[in-house]
This record gives structure tokens, sequence and C-alpha cells, in this order.
């Protein structure tokens, strides 16, 4: 059952009416355009064998101009140049993760996946963080890293431009499961992987994916706050308004309330940017395949006028993903993302007729996934 709430927040304004369709075009087409290159090369461009592109590219520019990208390890760095096209890693550690095997702190493996900033200076950040507690002695009752596997979406924050974030102890959960992590073990459970943050008007939205719980489904959550620095004012579509909000399990805060997936996406939103002559929304994932919406593998998108409705899906890099299995492929195809050198901005959340597929190239062998991975990017063109 769909619940939504009154008004028990500061942030009312989430439970107005959803966004409007506007009458535009009823597809965008997508069509790539050369040949893949070598962003970062681990081999011979790692600072240590921690080093490998493991989230979707996030991007910012920085006071100073230069543009900062994300999309690293638990060890997090940044890949800093001039330029996206001109991206070097620093091997200054932006944020580390603890390891700590107590997991109402938060802290045993994180990802820096979102970012925003309106001054290059004071940045946003959103936080996929992992409690392997298969890891930690007495903390599952598995071995297996699956069903051990518990995940939450945290809140951080830097004020140097980026080559720092922090976050509360504890920090603010954005978005969590109602129940503590050894609550339904052996199978994954959580939010994860968020996507991009985008601006649209006053409002800022992210996808998130959640592996559901009885009465919840699985799939994406659109969530939206009028204000990225208020970590608390995110709230997800329950299928009437942005109304659920998803707290800390272990300070009882949030509510068990459900909120909507969004078709089609049945894996993760890899990214989100708006098409600038059109308005349009794009967005692209990854997929194993096999399904009615993504028959072949690879890497699909879609196309909205409003973040909730969106178009059936289209192939537009074909291959075995990291979905597939370390059996799939020498090759699998990993965390996209849709990224334009001339976004207007400081955030990477538009593009013209033409940006760059960033994605992971993960080498696989013997049925075994290890650190074998490299980022890259494609170009792209977009067809009204």
């Amino acid at each position: 059952m769909i619940v939504a709430f009154a008004c028990l927040f500061p942030t009312c304004f989430l439970l107005q009416p959803a966004l409007r369709a506007d009458p535009l075009p009823s597809r965008l087409a997508l069509v790539l355009r050369g040949e893949a290159t070598t962003v970062f090369h681990r081999r011979s461009q790692a600072c240590d064998k921690t080093d490998i592109p493991d989230a979707p590219l996030r991007a910012f520019r920085r006071q100073d101009g230069m543009v900062v990208a994300l999309g690293m390890h638990y060890v997090n760095r940044a890949l800093i140049g001039p330029s996206l096209q001109s991206l070097t890693l620093d091997c200054s550690v932006v944020m580390p993760s603890a390891l700590n095997p107590d997991p109402a702190a938060y802290n045993d493996k994180r990802w820096l996946t979102a970012t925003w900033t309106d001054d290059g200076q004071h940045i946003a950040a959103l936080v996929h963080d992992e409690f392997q507690a298969n890891t930690h002695a007495g903390r599952c009752a598995y071995r297996e890293y699956r069903k051990c596997w518990f995940n939450t979406i945290l809140a951080a924050r830097s004020s140097d431009g980026g080559l720092s974030f922090e976050s509360g102890d504890p920090p603010v959960v954005v978005a969590a499961f109602p129940f503590a992590q050894d609550v339904g073990q052996g199978r994954h459970r959580g939010f994860f992987n968020p996507s991009n943050i985008v601006r649209d008007g006053s409002s800022y939205y992210f996808f998130a994916a959640t592996t559901g719980w009885e009465g919840m489904g699985y799939g994406a959550c659109l969530f939206r706050t009028d204000n990225p620095f208020d970590e608390t004012s995110w709230r997800a579509w329950n299928g009437r308004a942005f109304a659920a909000r998803f707290g800390d399990p272990y300070r009882g805060l949030g509510s068990a309330a459900p909120c909507k997936v969004i078709q089609p996406f049945s894996d993760p939103v890899g990214a989100v940017v708006r098409h600038r002559p059109s308005g349009r929304w794009i967005a692209v994932f990854q997929s194993p395949g096999g399904r009615p919406s993504s028959p072949a593998p690879g890497i699909y998108y879609s196309t909205s006028t409003n973040l909730l409705e969106w178009t059936d899906l289209k192939l537009l890099l074909p291959g075995p993903t990291l979905y597939n299995g370390p059996c799939a492929g020498s090759k699998l195809l990993a965390y996209p993302s849709a990224v334009d050198p001339d976004a207007e901005g400081r955030n990477f959340d538009n593009v013209g007729n033409r940006f760059f597929l960033f994605f992971t190239e993960i080498g696989a062998a013997d049925c075994a996934i290890g650190f074998d991975r490299d980022l890259k990017r494609i170009a792209v063109e977009i067809h009204n």
C-alpha cells in the first residue's frame, strides 16, 4: 500500500503536486561516435591497488576553474584537470573508509557518488555506504558477501573545493532501510548507488536503487529537496508526493512507508542529465539483459519530460555487464555516466547535442573479477 505523509516536516513544500509533463518530442535518439578512449589506466596510473573506477563518474568545476571528478574506490581519490579531457588521478585521499565494525557508525566502506556545488568551494555530497558484515566477526549469520551486504546512502560535505570531504559522527542518513543490518540477512539489502544530483528550477533530484522489503518494491526511487546542503530535507516520491523520509534506523529516525519505484529502471540509474536544446531528461544505466524491456546486455538509455515517466529503453552500448557475472566475457561494462565538457554551470547536470558516455571496463579472467579496471569514454550524439 502506498502511504502519503501529512505535513510533519519543515519541508512541507514537497507535498505539492508532482512535476508536470511538457509537450516535447516523444523521443531523442542517441548515437555513438568514434571509438572509446581510456581516461584512467589502472596499471600505469594508480596510486595504489585500491585505485579502480568503481562508481559512475561525477564531476564539478572548482572555484579556480579546475574540474574535479569522483568515481573511484572506497579509498576515495579524485581525478583533477583543466577539463574533462585532461584528468589525472591525484593521490591525496579526499575521504577514507574506516572499516568500522559497528554498523551504527556507518563507516565501514564508503564511496563518494554524487556532488552538488553552487560556488565551487562548498560541495554537498551523497555517499554509497556499505556495511560488509561478512568481514566483521559475529555480525552476519552467513559468510557470503552478498548475503551480508547492507547499504545506506549518507550525506557528506566539503568546504575546500573537494580537497577533503567530511560527514558527522554519526553521519546524516539520507536513505536507509527501516531496520538494522542484522535483520533479513541472506540477501543484499538497502538503498545504494545514488545517481548524480540534478537541478530543475528550485528543486534538486537524485535516483537511488533499492532492493526493497516487504511492502516495498525493488528498483529505483526518486528523491527531491529544495536545498542539498540541508541533508535531512531529502524526500522520496511515494506515488502521490515527495514525502517518504528514510532516516537512521539505529536512532529511531525515518519511516517504513515505501517509496514508489520508477519504471523502467530495474537496475541502478547511472546518471541523469537534461538535454539543453529540448529540455528532456536523459538517463543511462546498465542492464544484464534477458528482460522484455532490455533483452540484450549493455548500457541503455531512456528519456523523460518530468523525471517520473520515462520512455521505453534503447540500447546504446551493447556488451556483457558487471551484472551478468564474471563468466559473461573477458571485458565487462559497468558504471555508465553522461557528461558534457561544455555543460552550463558547475555540476555537469546538462548536455548539448554531444556528450561523453563514461564507463568502466572490467577485465574478467577465469570467471573472476579483480582490480583490472579502466575508466573509458566514448562520444555520443543526440538527434531529435
